[in-house]
């Protein structure tokens, strides 16, 4: 690993907002050009992709970077508190069940496409998989699928499970990391043109539309020039919601390693997952207070959203385009298997009619998890972040056992 030109993170952390500055500054651009580029180009897009540039180019490094884990760790549960504060839960609610059978849509393409993918790549290029140590490659596309259904503590138990030798394991790593990133891309872009594809996809999405215009309409009901004091506490909220949910995790995460050992399968026994849990619950029961739900009027969500673009850009930080040169044939196996993936999702949410936010929140759930799937939901709008983790919650308990039966139908192959 070759040492970034820049490794200090407080210069990082001002590279990246300094990309922040310059894509919203020309993203509410009047001049014509910047208008027609953005008409284009999501500019949630370009915060997670030029940061993957510096990185690529070795100016900065994900992998040495301390931001991602202190965005991922304190930026995000306050994010999440913040932007659930307003949420119309009844709203939520009534969106239906086509939200959870796109989410299991996202699961059936990542476990049916494993062994599909290990076939269609034999038969274009049977170099990749009939090759030296090809025998073993399955089990190292088992632990992509624990990532990709659950996240990392399911793609470590995989790991354990099936031993893929650790040269396999840091490839599949590299893998799992690009083409979950290159989809999520096509997420973000496919957010800009949601209602093209909605229209393509014959769905309705009247619900989506009403939840959001109702949190509109909340907005503007409530909303006030927000002065110091309302400012600290919407911080104090966010960052109070955060130390609670952490103080929860470091109770809960060793009593179940110590008296229930077997459920870290479910992804129980990882310290993200209960902060995320804790932050998300905490964020939904104060959006029934109506002194705290009226924080949304001096600007609850918005500073949410600034928290959730600095993960972005950290999470686009640790992308390294240039690695997918490195095994080229590991990345061909990836990307058409993300590819099955995507076309099975496409085929469901056409027989149902599902919109491409359930689409894109019911994928990312499962490839993405907690982290990036609130990302995707507020590319939607800020308000519906909640409904990508709610999802991602139930992608970390399912995992462990998707994993494995897709693992069990790669190995007869």
């Amino acid at each position: 690993m070759h040492t970034a030109l820049i490794t200090n993170d407080a210069v990082v952390l001002g590279i990246l907002f300094s990309i922040l500055a310059f894509v919203f500054g020309t993203s509410n651009s009047t001049h014509p050009f910047w208008q027609k580029f953005y008409k284009y180009v999501p500019s949630l897009l370009l915060c997670y992709f030029l940061p993957s540039i510096f990185n690529s180019l070795g100016i900065i490094s994900g992998e040495q970077s301390g931001l991602y884990k202190v965005a991922s760790r304190y930026l995000l549960p306050a994010s999440l508190v913040l932007l659930c504060i307003s949420i119309d839960m009844k709203g939520i609610m009534r969106l239906g069940p086509k939200a959870v059978i796109m989410f299991l849509a996202g699961t059936a393409g990542i476990i049916l496409g494993g062994p599909l993918a290990i076939l269609i790549t034999k038969s274009i290029a049977p170099s990749i998989v009939e090759g030296s140590g090809a025998d073993e490659i399955w089990r190292g596309m088992a632990t992509i699928a624990g990532s990709w259904i659950g996240g990392g503590a399911n793609q470590t138990a995989m790991k354990e499970v099936f031993q893929p030798s650790d040269k396999l394991f840091s490839m599949m790593i590299a893998v799992d990391v690009i083409v979950a990133n290159i989809w999520m891309a096509v997420l973000l872009y496919g957010a800009g043109i949601a209602n093209k594809i909605d229209a393509w996809l014959k769905a309705d999405s009247s619900s989506i539309e009403e939840v959001k215009n109702r949190i509109e309409n909340y907005q503007l009901s409530v909303t006030k020039v927000p002065t110091l004091t309302d400012t600290i506490i919407v911080l104090s909220v966010g960052f109070i919601a955060t130390g609670i949910s952490h103080f929860g995790a470091d109770i809960i995460t060793p009593y179940i390693k110590e008296q229930a050992p077997q459920l870290e399968k479910f992804s129980f026994t990882s310290d993200f997952f209960w902060i995320v849990v804790i932050a998300t619950t905490l964020g939904l029961v104060l959006s029934f207070n109506k002194k705290i739900r009226a924080l949304e009027g001096v600007g609850a969500s918005k500073m949410g959203s600034v928290l959730l673009y600095v993960l972005v850009a950290t999470i686009g930080m640790k992308m390294d385009i240039t690695a997918i040169g490195s095994n080229p044939g590991l990345f061909l196996l990836g990307i058409v298997w993300m590819i099955i993936h995507a076309a099975i999702m496409i085929i469901v949410a056409k027989i149902i009619k599902a919109p491409l936010f359930f689409l894109a929140v019911g994928s990312q759930a499962n490839v993405g998890g907690a982290a990036s799937a609130p990302i995707v939901a507020s590319a939607f709008h800020p308000s519906l972040a909640a409904v990508g983790v709610l999802l991602a919650v139930f992608g970390y308990a399912l995992g462990t056992y998707g994993a494995w039966i897709c693992a069990q139908l790669m190995s007869l192959i």
